[in-house]
């Protein structure tokens, strides 16, 4: 039954051919990958706060691919947010931020699951909403929450993406994330209240919410996908007056004091696969009749250019797998051999015959 299980969770997290065309800028990092797709597409993360931070983090978390976003937030859209939260426009002033968001990011990209919670987080609901999820981003904008929200990221053992704005200020780290400090062991209690003015009372710059939501996805998505390194253990500050960034230490008061590191997921080397186009033309020359070329590229880029074979674009080889003979070399082929790589990998597991990639492309 287990096994059956982890059959249709695969199944299910499979990139169909439109997901494949939406996302091919970045399913051909060598880094991401397909795997790193299907993680995003399996992804659960939920976004506190809709505000200055959450619009970012979410455009490009929905755009990026990530199937299941939770968004938690009790405020309306305000004229004076909009200088920042760009997600709003003047038309959706006095409606719900988490409706208006939901809506919109559908839009972007309907191949999302988006669920909005019209909720403030608070000590009732916080461990329910957050134990739905396997990632946290807290978007808040005051001390009570984000110590709620780190509180119970520890408790259910939920890694946390922390960002903060103020002024021309802006924060970001990684916090709970494989055995990493948490909130507490930077900041141990909460200032009074009344002591650290909020944006509605000292103001921030525009455009500081989205290099900060930016940032803040970015952790996001190499916690999902495995791959670099996170700001778990650090602090990152930005002063957007002068554009200068540091990044601090953050010792665990429970851990050992150093920064952990993310593993970096291996990806199959393809080298051994890799082709020349010279030799690819050899082959062309003197054995043609062994050779089955396939171009990767876009329709127009085979009319524009191409050395020969048939046009596939990357997205629809999945409905031509069982085409390809297998007799023969099996070659692809694009403009600079990263497409032609994931090719690979798309038929690989479904294909007998040998299979190669232009190195390099056509270039």
């Amino acid at each position: 039954m287990e096994r059956l299980g982890q059959l249709l969770s695969l199944i299910t997290n499979m990139l169909t051919p439109e997901e494949l065309k939406q996302y091919q800028r970045q399913i051909i990092l060598p880094e991401l990958g397909i795997s790193g797709q299907e993680k995003l597409k399996a992804a659960r993360i939920l976004m506190i706060g809709a505000g200055g931070l959450g619009c970012p983090v979410l455009q490009y978390l929905v755009a990026a691919g990530v199937g299941n976003i939770g968004i938690a937030d009790n405020d309306v859209v305000d004229l004076s947010n909009l200088h920042r939260q760009i997600l709003y426009t003047i038309e959706d002033v006095g409606k719900p931020k988490v409706l208006t968001a939901k809506e919109k990011l559908g839009r972007l990209n309907p191949l999302v699951n988006i669920t909005a919670y019209t909720e403030r987080v608070t000590v009732e609901n916080a461990e329910r909403l957050i134990s739905q999820y396997d990632l946290i981003i807290d978007g808040s904008d005051n001390f009570p929450t984000r110590y709620l929200i780190n509180d119970t990221c520890v408790q259910l053992n939920k890694p946390l993406v922390f960002g903060s704005i103020f002024k021309f200020e802006g924060q970001v780290s990684v916090f709970n994330h494989q055995q990493g400090p948490n909130y507490r062991d930077l900041f141990t209690e909460a200032p009074s209240e009344g002591e650290v003015p909020n944006c509605e009372e000292i103001g921030v710059i525009g455009v500081l919410p989205g290099i900060i939501g930016t940032l803040m996805a970015n952790e996001a998505i190499k916690i999902i996908c495995k791959i670099g390194e996170t700001l778990s253990g650090k602090l990152l500050t930005m002063n957007a007056l002068d554009c200068s960034t540091n990044i601090f230490k953050i010792s665990s008061k429970t851990q050992i004091d150093t920064i952990p590191k993310t593993t970096v997921e291996k990806h199959d080397n393809l080298e051994e696969k890799e082709i020349s186009i010279d030799l690819l033309k050899s082959w062309l020359d003197k054995t043609p009749e062994e050779v089955f070329l396939v171009d990767v590229r876009e329709d127009y880029e085979f009319e524009e250019d191409n050395i020969g074979g048939i046009n596939i674009p990357l997205y629809e080889l999945n409905e031509h797998i069982l085409s390809f003979p297998i007799d023969k070399k099996l070659i692809f082929i694009c403009q600079t051999g990263q497409r032609s790589k994931m090719a690979i990998k798309i038929v690989k597991p479904f294909f007998n015959g040998e299979i190669f990639s232009v190195k390099n492309g056509i270039l």
